[in-house]
């Protein structure tokens, strides 16, 4: 008896096609769900990379143009109306702001310099927001995904008491696919949560250093511009 079974075991075909095709409608739903949502996470992680990847070499463009010896009024009319990199945007929006605060006399507007400030504080905002822009689906994915996968177990292995109870049968070949199918789906929820968190966790600490880069600049750029108003 113990022989046929095993050999009606092996005749089984786990593979991961199989196991879907066999599964409830409801936890193939969950598959499904946990798949789009992995290949979504993983998107958004590499298109990250790349953001990030240019925001810093944007970054270290221009930082060597504005620190070149340039006057900063013939790099802002070199950059022109339509900035491209981050650091131009916060650049440009305080250069913007200090041209505005300019009288036609050619003296200053009272609180240039909070102006300056203020204006370059809603840039680096803008920016901020641009490059956390996503990560919260890929927290929502490393929280979440888990016990969407152990939903789905939990659903597989109800199902499977079922049809032992209905086939009064409790061997292997009874047993095995309902439970393989009912743990398919915490596998695949470890599947998405895992690298969701890590990068998560990555892309985080990566664009907090990038944001602090562009406050540095800031002060810098707004320490250049108070020497001149208490000129």
């Amino acid at each position: 008896m113990e022989t046929e079974t095993l050999a009606m075991a092996q005749e089984i075909d786990f593979s991961f096609l199989a196991l879907f095709v066999r599964a409830s409608f409801t936890v193939q739903l969950v598959m499904i769900l946990l798949i789009v949502a992995s290949f979504w996470a993983w998107a958004i992680i590499i298109q990250k990379h790349i953001n990030f990847r240019r925001a810093r070499s944007e970054s270290t463009v221009f930082d060597r143009a504005f620190w070149s010896g340039e006057p900063l009024d013939e790099l802002f009319d070199t950059i022109g109306g339509q900035p491209t990199g981050a650091s131009q945007k916060i650049f440009s929006a305080g250069m913007l702001e200090w041209r505005r605060s300019h009288r036609q006399d050619g003296g200053l507007i009272a609180g240039a310099q909070a102006r300056i400030d203020r204006s370059m504080d809603v840039a680096i905002a803008k920016e901020s927001e641009d490059l956390n822009k996503g990560l919260s689906f890929l927290a929502t994915v490393g929280s979440t995904a888990p016990f969407v996968g152990l939903f789905g177990t939990v659903w597989g292995i109800k199902t499977a008491f079922e049809e032992i109870a209905i086939q009064q049968n409790t061997n292997l070949a009874v047993v095995a696919p309902g439970i393989a199918e009912a743990l398919l789906a915490t596998g695949l929820g470890l599947l998405a949560a895992i690298p969701a968190v890590i990068f998560y966790n990555k892309l985080s600490s990566d664009s907090d250093q990038i944001v602090s880069g562009y406050e540095a600049f800031a002060d810098e750029f707004a320490t250049i511009l108070s020497r001149q108003l208490d000129s």
